[in-house]
């Protein structure tokens, strides 16, 4: 399977979670056996059962990691079912351990009531298989993983390195895989011409993406250029597998309604109902000041922002800066702090959705607007900048009653509060795999480099983490 080309990159590993409840009617089942009857012993079936689950571990990504069917006694043989059956209802791995900060709600099944009873019942792989993600987007990622590894194992490279770097209107057979790896990586539109010629609009998209990768912008393909273009079937198949264990650390119905952010793509998607209503593109934190991955309600709309800058901005951005520079941007010291006044200059713009948590990040507005643009968004200082941010407010007062409230609270002109009469949840997911209007999963970057820390709690080796290198484009949030 080769990275697909889609015209419609949905957010689809944010559009998963709608599967089962991690074995939950099967957890419920055997606490209510747990409670009348013995202790549940193995036999040759489930000891049978056990070691063909493991056997098959790779149909979640689990194949690098080593779990052990094989003792004799029923204690081992029960530790390394739990063991596996963590794997597949939470994760082989721990993301509050591999990340400074993690507060995305995960399942929390009791897995020693429901290894009971599946133990009594003498159904040990039926329950196993409910544990995992039960939703469509799981499974496609698991059938494209189990095809990847049962191709020979190669990690050459999609385009070859011919030790000829490619110059503007020159002539190469490798340039139609060029512009495919483009499109995927949005450099391209879809429809984008895949000649052998060197054309103007791919050495446009070849200067783009070398200057988010920190390099000399002169559309020159050579061996820089194609280390980000290029990934191969190994990276692949690493990267799939990493999707599937951040899926399995989600919990596995998460609220009808909510608001997904997927920090890598830079993409927000708005779900109503069980169904999404909206998506539409955000800026999040550059690399060196990354957007955590958070679960944090939303539980009220700021028309007319003023920001208070952090004391990190105000030492490092700021500290130079001059009484006219704070004028000019209609900042002001106050009890210690600087700042800034509602207006069309807030580096808040006109309108913050208030979020729940101890790190100081929220969704808001922005007068930069040119950044929506540009392919790699990740040029924050943490927080999420929304495109359109007036319009997705005005979308999420009609829709939760209270339209008039902020219709009167912009009109102020000053910094108001609406309160929103249910609070609405928030995650802000890393997800380096998409999927394309096929439904096909496509590899994309990974800006971070977080995928390294993931794959190698999975037991792969390192790959390529080729991060970006943007910058901040303003002194805003």
């Amino acid at each position: 399977m080769h990275r697909r080309v889609g015209t419609s990159l949905v957010l689809g590993l944010l559009l998963s979670a709608c599967g089962g409840q991690a074995g939950s009617d099967q957890t419920n089942a055997a606490a209510s056996a747990d409670e009348t009857a013995g202790p549940a012993r193995w036999s040759d079936k489930t000891r049978s059962q056990l070691r063909q689950a493991i056997q098959g571990r790779g149909a979640h990504g689990l194949d690098q990691m080593r779990f052990d069917a094989s003792a004799s006694d029923d204690a081992a043989l029960t530790e390394q079912a739990l063991r596996y059956a963590n794997a597949l209802a939470r994760g082989a791995s721990d993301p509050t351990k591999l990340y400074k900060v993690y507060t995305i709600p995960r399942p929390s099944p009791d897995l020693k009531a429901g290894l009971a009873g599946a133990l009594r019942s003498g159904d040990l792989a039926k329950w196993l298989d409910g544990l995992a993600p039960q939703d469509d987007n799981y499974r496609k990622l698991s059938a494209a993983y189990q095809k990847l590894r049962q191709q020979p194992q190669s990690g050459d490279a999609q385009v070859a390195d011919t030790g000829e770097a490619i110059k503007p209107g020159a002539t190469d057979p490798r340039l139609p895989a060029i512009v495919r790896e483009l499109v995927i990586l949005d450099y391209l539109p879809p429809d984008a011409a895949q000649g052998s010629s060197y054309s103007p609009p791919v050495v446009d998209a070849v200067r783009r993406m070398q200057a988010d990768y920190g390099m000399k912008s002169d559309g020159i393909i050579g061996k820089e250029a194609l280390a980000i273009l290029n990934m191969s079937d190994v990276d692949r198949a690493r990267a799939i597998a990493v999707a599937m264990e951040r899926l399995r650390w989600l919990e596995r119905t998460p609220p009808a309604t909510r608001i997904d952010v997927n920090i890598a793509a830079a993409r927000l998607t708005y779900w109503r109902d069980g169904k999404i209503v909206d998506s539409r593109r955000v800026v999040v934190g550059e690399p060196d000041t990354e957007t955590p991955q958070l679960g944090s309600p939303m539980f009220r709309l700021v028309a007319n922002p003023t920001w208070t800058v952090p004391r990190s901005i105000q030492k490092k951005e700021l500290a130079s800066k001059g009484s006219a520079y704070l004028r000019a941007n209609n900042m002001a010291w106050k009890d210690g702090w600087i700042v800034q006044q509602s207006g069309p200059k807030n580096s808040l713009g006109l309108v913050k959705f208030d979020m729940k948590n101890d790190h100081a990040i929220y969704l808001h507005d922005t007068p930069a607007k040119a950044l929506f643009a540009m392919v790699q968004r990740q040029r924050s200082h943490g927080c999420v900048r929304v495109e359109d941010a007036l319009g997705f407010a005005e979308m999420l007062a009609k829709d939760e009653g209270v339209q008039d409230e902020w219709h009167r609270a912009r009109e102020t002109g000053e910094e108001t509060f609406v309160k929103l009469p249910r609070e609405i949840p928030v995650r802000l997911l890393y997800q380096t795999v998409l999927f394309d209007k096929d439904g096909e999963p496509i590899v994309r970057n990974d800006p971070y480099g977080w995928d390294d820390r993931v794959g190698s709690a999975l037991g792969f080796k390192a790959g390529k983490a080729l991060r970006v290198q943007s910058g901040a484009a303003d002194v805003g949030p």
